[in-house]
């Protein structure tokens, strides 16, 4: 599966972004899906994932009650909505796939990786 993310962009803190994450293929309803970031000089780190339907999300403390991660199955996407923003979720945002039903938090359970999207938020 190959995957394009965007929506990423430059907003002021308490702003709002939407990242989006399209994918290639005909099975993307088997994968569950995830949103990793990479701050500047910090090792990756987990966002929020999703199962295959929908019915189960996982988030980051840090971003837990802020951020919703959903999907459109028919429209083969993933999207990230980022309320609240804060300068610290300045980061470059990638969704990843992996196959199976269930959630994961690491990152090396996804070997389908898109390319990434900048999100930067002053103060």
């Amino acid at each position: 599966v190959q995957l394009q993310a965007s929506g990423g962009g430059s907003v002021q803190a308490g702003n709002s972004l939407r990242l989006s994450c399209a994918a290639s293929g005909r099975t993307f309803s088997s994968y569950g899906m995830g949103w990793f970031r990479r701050a500047p000089g910090k090792e990756r780190e987990f966002v929020a994932a999703i199962n295959w339907s929908g019915s189960s999300t996982n988030y980051a403390d840090s971003v837990k009650g802020r951020f919703t991660i959903s999907r459109d199955n028919a429209k083969n996407t993933v999207y990230l909505q980022m309320n609240s923003l804060k300068p610290e979720d300045t980061a470059i945002y990638y969704c990843a796939a992996r196959s199976g039903y269930s959630t994961s938090a690491r990152g090396e359970s996804y070997p389908y990786w898109g390319q990434g999207t900048l999100v930067t938020v002053s103060s």
